[in-house]
């Protein structure tokens, strides 16, 4: 059997936390790297993320790296799992640290702040020729640090690569798929997050079920739509980093996003919202990239533009509710599924 390449986990946070943990226990050389050196200080002597998931304890193979060059040396694969909007530089940062042949992987979803850009080709920007994949779908990091069984899907246009990483994370209770359409495996999990605070809204203003399942559907027919305009293949979104996530993050509690749409649906602002939640909430920033998506490519994206005007405060969520409501009546699919909302 191959040995297995160090592997270099970059983001302390819940999710970076989870996988890192996750990968120890397959037996895979891990180190997790953060910022925060005396977080990570006790992390190690506790064994416990006490900030993040503090009922999670952390296996005794996991390693702790405050320096970046020494996290980074000697390993063959690195996952990048910080926000969105700190991806860039972080990948700037790592570039000159780097060894020659590792491949890069990344667990973020979203987009490029301010230009829409995918996170895929600010990798290939930055780290041209490498190897390089992402890592996506239904899965909540507290529940995946307990155990609980989870599946994602590892996308990559290297295949031996996705096939390497997904090895390295797959385990009895964490599937781990593998795929090669990038763009629509990171498309899938960065508009669940904008939809989620859809569904959070109208669980909050208490308007049942059936507008939940009704804001569910229609919203994975904009992610559809947007995503045939952007050449992602419509089974990816269909699948686990598609359809899996938005259903995950639209019903559970557990979503930073959702919860944001349910301070929202109580009248919660969304400056208090933000900060009650205590977590970068990625669906402020994705909202904005995703109608700047829409705009350039023509589309008529109702559920998600009501979001982004909630959330930039335009309108109220009652008011967004009433303009969906006042559409005109049409057939649901008049030219088939990639057909006019």
């Amino acid at each position: 059997m191959a040995e297995k390449p160090i592997l270099a986990v970059l983001g302390a946070g819940s999710w970076g936390t989870a996988l890192a943990a996750l990968a120890a226990r397959n037996g895979v050389p891990t180190r997790l790297w953060g910022r925060d050196a005396a977080a990570l200080a006790a992390m190690a002597a506790s064994r416990r993320n006490q900030r993040y998931l503090p009922d999670l304890e952390l296996p005794a193979e996991l390693g702790y790296e405050s320096d970046l060059a020494a996290a980074l040396r000697g390993a063959g694969v690195v996952l990048v799992v910080v926000p969105s909007h700190a991806f860039a530089a972080m990948l700037e940062e790592i570039a000159p640290l780097l060894e020659p042949d590792a491949g890069i992987a990344w667990a973020t979803k979203g987009f490029e702040p301010g230009t829409g850009r995918f996170l895929h080709e600010l990798v290939a920007e930055k780290l041209p020729g490498r190897p390089a994949a992402v890592v996506t779908g239904p899965s909540f990091a507290k529940e995946v640090a307990a155990g609980l069984p989870s599946a994602v899907t590892v996308h990559s246009t290297d295949s031996d690569f996705a096939q390497q990483l997904a090895s390295l994370l797959h385990a009895p209770n964490f599937r781990a798929y593998s795929g090669n359409d990038v763009l629509g495996a990171e498309l899938g999990g960065a508009m669940k997050n904008v939809l989620a605070v859809a569904t959070g809204v109208a669980d909050g203003m208490q308007l049942g079920l059936n507008a939940r399942a009704g804001l569910i559907t229609r919203g994975m027919n904009e992610m559809l739509r947007l995503g045939q305009a952007l050449g992602a293949r419509p089974e990816t979104l269909m699948g686990l980093s598609g359809l899996g996530d938005l259903v995950l993050t639209c019903t559970g509690d557990l979503s930073r996003n959702r919860r944001l749409g349910l301070a929202l649906g109580h009248g919660i602002g969304i400056e208090d919202a933000v900060r009650e939640i205590g977590q970068v909430v990625e669906s402020v920033l994705t909202a904005d990239e995703v109608m700047r998506l829409a705009r350039k490519h023509g589309l008529d994206l109702p559920i998600s533009s009501g979001v982004h005007a909630v959330l930039h405060g335009e309108i109220t969520p009652a008011e967004s509710l009433k303009r969906l409501m006042a559409r005109e009546q049409k057939p649901e699919y008049p030219e088939g599924l990639f057909g006019p909302f």
